[in-house]
């Protein structure tokens, strides 16, 4: 079986992000560990007028509906308190984690090694075993707290990508350039399942 890939959702505006990632990941047949933070509930709610269930067996079948596949590949998610679950270990071998999107407090956590919860010690554990740990942070503007403390990632292996799309695929819709972003995310875990064209030259 292939080695999961963790995928962590913190409170940042943006949870399109992490819908269509989980979408591709699942219809390409991956195995996902999913875990959410806690002010993500809040962002659902904020974003979308919708609950999402605090079971983790209820959370599969709500991010397989919000991403419209119902069966395809592997989803696992955890609560964001169980810091004793599998993904919380080192010796739970993984392809890496993504975390999309990710808030400037889960940053600012993961640049000073704090773990408080599930979410943070899987990201902190990525860095220690020195496998990747891909961030998107959808926050604008940077303060100067906020590039220091993505630099003190970067320094420690950590692979920033912003949510930022580019539009020399001449996008037509919003998720056109929400997929553009994923598509460059996971290039960062050597992952291509997303159907869009990448730059050909001029």
């Amino acid at each position: 079986m292939t080695k999961p890939l963790i995928l962590g959702v913190s409170g940042a505006s943006g949870l399109i992000y992490a819908v269509r990632t989980v979408k591709y990941l699942l219809q390409a047949e991956y195995n996902i560990e999913l875990v959410a933070s806690k002010a993500t509930y809040t962002v659902w709610q904020a974003e979308n007028n919708i609950r999402m269930p605090p079971d983790p067996q209820q959370q599969e079948q709500f991010w397989r509906q919000q991403a419209n596949v119902i069966t395809s590949g592997q989803l696992t998610c955890h609560s964001w308190q169980d810091v004793g679950a599998t993904i919380a270990s080192g010796s739970y071998r993984t392809l890496g984690m993504v975390i999309i999107p990710c808030s400037m407090s889960t940053v600012a956590k993961l640049a000073t090694g704090l773990s408080s919860d599930l979410l943070e010690r899987a990201a902190d554990v990525q860095l220690k075993e020195g496998r990747k740990l891909v961030i998107v942070p959808r926050e604008t503007p940077f303060s100067l707290i906020h590039l220091r403390n993505l630099t003190t990632l970067a320094e420690a292996g950590a692979r920033i990508v912003p949510a930022i799309p580019a539009w020399y695929h001449h996008p037509q819709t919003i998720e056109d350039l929400v997929d553009f972003v994923i598509a460059r995310t996971l290039d960062q875990l050597d992952i291509d399942c997303i159907p869009w064209t990448r730059w050909q030259g001029s």
